[in-house]
This record gives structure tokens, sequence and C-alpha cells, in this order.
């Protein structure tokens, strides 16, 4: 939980989780489900946050084996852009339910700090970045 200074005084702040996140998550089929908590598991290589937790993963759909994610980063200029795409297909083929990975970069909506979730936004601040 984070806390936060309003007219003098400390209060707590619960950061939401962000909208295009929770509602993904929520109709996503079992199979799909799976998929967002693999995602979990793939980290940004700068920051040990995840890909869900930094808010780079716009959609996720599975058809068939075929698992179609968009996905965005930080900046056009991203120096890990191309371990974090081998990183999610590595993980994903892992997947007993995923055969193929489509991964689309989507630059609209660009990336902003309010994509970050509450955890993902904790662990920056853990490492000094201010959020």
């Amino acid at each position: 939980m984070t806390t936060v200074v309003l007219n003098g005084k400390e209060q707590a702040y619960v950061r939401p989780v962000p909208p295009w996140v929770a509602p993904a998550k929520a109709a996503a089929s079992a199979d799909e489900a799976a998929i967002w908590q693999a995602l979990e598991e793939v980290e940004d290589p700068e920051y040990p946050v995840s890909v869900v937790d930094m808010g780079l993963i716009y959609n996720v759909a599975l058809e068939g084996t075929t698992a179609h994610l968009d996905l965005s980063f930080t900046s056009m200029g991203c120096p890990c852009m191309e371990y974090i795409i081998e990183d999610i297909r590595a993980r994903l083929l892992q997947e007993p339910t995923v055969s193929e990975v489509d991964l689309q970069i989507v630059w609209d909506p660009p990336w902003t700090r309010q994509r970050l979730t509450e955890k993902g936004a904790e662990k920056l601040k853990q490492w000094g970045i201010k959020i």
C-alpha cells in the first residue's frame, strides 16, 4: 500500500488495478488465464517486474493453439525489446495449450506509468525509481 500526503495529512492510497488489465483477465478463458499467469513470470530484464505488472501486455487471446498478444514497451527506443519478446515467446511455448505465439507490438495507446499495477509500482519504487 502506498501513502500520500493530502491537505497536510498522510493517507493510505491503494493504486487501482488498471482498467485494461482487470477486465481482460476477468474475461479470459481458463487457457487464456494460464497465459496471463505465465506472463507474470516474464520479467523486464532491467528490473525484476513482470511484463504484466509493467503494463506492457495490452491483450491476450488464444485461437486454437496460437497465443495472440498485443504488447507495448516503455519507449520506442527500449533497449530490451528483443529480450522481452524472446522471453515471452519462450515462456508461452512451455504452456501445453500453446504451440505458436503471435506478438503484435502496439504504440497506440502509448505506454504511461499509469499502466503499472500497484505491485509493479511498488517494485520500481524499491529500486529507487520515482513513480
